[in-house]
């Protein structure tokens, strides 16, 4: 299983953003993509997952109402649309596929990760 991200770039504070996520391989229905970030100097956290097949999703308390994950099946496709953006929400975002959780050891596949800068 391969995952890419794409979609990062500079947003102003209170901007929006889509990350992207195309998953490439033996994708199967018990699987789950999830969303991390890392800024620097810090440990890599969870922002949001959603399982494959029914689409059930979770997020991080700090993301929670700003933050949608969806995904498209025929694309085997993962989104996340960054709405109300703040300067704490700056990292390398990554996405990942495995086993629903909100825990870094759930996940086996991970992409190499996309940058988000947001501007104050």
């Amino acid at each position: 299983v391969q995952v890419v991200e794409s979609g990062g770039g500079l947003v102003q504070t209170g901007g929006s953003l889509r990350l992207s996520c195309a998953a490439s391989g033996r994708i199967f229905s018990g699987y789950a993509m999830g969303w991390f970030r890392q800024a620097p100097g810090k440990e890599r956290e969870f922002v949001a997952t959603i399982s494959w097949s029914i689409g059930v999703t979770r997020y991080a308390d700090s993301v929670k109402g700003r933050f949608t994950i969806s995904k498209d099946n025929a694309k085997t496709t993962v989104y996340l649309q960054m709405n109300s953006l703040k300067p704490e929400d700056a990292a390398v975002y990554y996405c990942a596929a495995g086993r629903y959780g909100v825990g870094k050891s759930s996940y086996d596949y991970w992409g190499l990760g996309t940058r988000i800068t947001v501007s104050s």
